[in-house]
C-alpha cells in the first residue's frame, strides 16, 4: 500500500498507521471509500460503547466579550487519561464554540451533523465512550464565568449591576462553597421538609416536648438555609462580609448562577476485577 495514501488517510482521520493501512486495503486504495468505511465503523463502535459509564471528563466555559451571556458545558469520557487527551479537548472546544454561537442548550439538537461525526470519530480513535452531557446558558445583565480544579468545575454567575470582575469573584466563591440556591426564599419546599425530618430524627430531639422540638427545628432550619444560600454565605475572599454585602458594595445584585461539576450525579459502576478475571478463566475452560 502506498505510503503517500497511508499518510493522507492518517492526516485526514487522525487514526493510527495500521488501522489506515487496513482501511485502504479493504477499500482497494480508494481514500474516499476508506474514509466512508471508517465513518461507518466509527458509528458501530460508538453504538457499542453507549451502554458504558462515562463519568470523567471536563467542563468548559465561554463568556461573551461584553459579558451579556455565557455558556458552560460538560463533556464526559470514561477515564481521566482521556480527559487530558489533546484530541478530546479539541472536541470539547468545538462543542463549546458551536453551543456559544447558537446559544443552544438542547444537547440532542446541538449534536447533529459535524459534531456527532466528530464524536463518533473520537470514539473510534480513543476507544472510550464520549458524551456531551450538559449545556447551560445564562444571558442578560452582567454574566461572568470561572473554571476551577483542572477544568472539573465550571460556574456562571448573573448579576444585575456590577461588572465582570465582581461576577467572576462570586463565581469563584460558588465553585469553592457550592451553594444550593441564590437566596433562602428559593429553596425548594421538599428540601426544607427533608431537612426537617433529618433534624427530628437526631438523638437530641428524643423525649423533648413538641413545642421545644419545633423551636429547635426552626433554629436549625434557619442555619441550614443560611449555609445553603449563596447571598447569605460568608464571602470566601473576605469572610467578614456575606456574598450579598460584597455584591452590594460593587453596585450589584446576584440574580442567578449555574455550577457544573464533572460526573456529579452519575453512578459509577464498581468493577470487581478478581471476579471478572475468574469469570473469564471459567469461560475459557468450557
Amino acid at each position: 500500500m502506498s505510503a503517500v495514501l497511508v499518510k493522507e488517510l492518517r492526516e485526514r482521520t487522525g487514526l493510527g498507521m495500521m488501522e489506515c493501512k487496513k482501511a485502504l486495503a479493504d477499500a482497494g486504495g480508494d481514500v474516499e471509500l476508506a474514509i466512508e468505511n471508517l465513518r461507518k465503523l466509527s458509528g458501530l463502535k460508538a453504538a457499542k460503547k453507549e451502554g458504558r459509564t462515562a463519568a470523567d471528563g471536563v467542563v468548559a466555559v465561554k463568556v461573551a466579550a461584553d459579558n451579556s451571556y455565557a455558556v458552560a458545558i460538560e463533556v464526559n469520557s470514561e477515564t481521566d487519561f482521556v480527559a487530558r487527551d489533546a484530541g478530546f479537548l479539541a472536541f470539547v472546544n468545538k462543542v463549546l464554540e458551536q453551543a456559544f454561537a447558537a446559544k443552544q442548550t438542547d444537547v440532542a439538537a446541538l449534536m447533529v451533523g459535524d459534531l456527532e461525526v466528530a464524536r463518533e470519530a473520537l470514539v473510534q480513535k480513543i476507544g472510550e465512550k464520549i458524551s456531551v452531557r450538559r449545556v447551560s446558558l445564562i444571558q442578560g445583565g452582567v454574566v461572568g464565568g470561572y473554571l476551577h480544579l483542572n477544568n472539573r468545575i465550571a460556574v456562571l454567575v448573573q448579576l444585575e449591576g456590577g461588572n465582570d470582575e465582581t461576577a467572576k469573584d462570586i463565581a469563584m466563591h460558588v465553585a469553592a462553597v457550592n451553594p444550593t440556591v441564590v437566596s433562602a426564599d428559593q429553596m425548594p419546599a421538599e428540601l426544607v421538609e427533608k431537612e426537617k425530618e433529618i433534624i427530628r430524627a437526631q438523638p437530641d430531639m428524643a423525649g423533648k416536648p413538641a413545642e421545644i422540638v419545633e423551636k429547635m427545628i426552626g433554629g436549625r432550619i434557619n442555619k441550614f438555609l443560611k449555609e445553603a444560600s449563596l447571598t447569605d454565605q460568608p464571602f470566601v475572599k473576605n469572610p467578614e462580609q456575606t456574598v450579598a454585602q460584597f455584591a452590594k458594595a460593587a453596585g450589584a445584585t446576584v440574580k442567578s448562577f449555574v455550577r457544573l461539576e464533572v460526573g456529579e450525579g452519575i453512578e459509577k459502576a464498581v468493577v470487581d476485577f478478581a471476579a471478572e478475571v475468574a469469570a473469564q478463566v471459567a469461560a475459557s475452560n468450557k
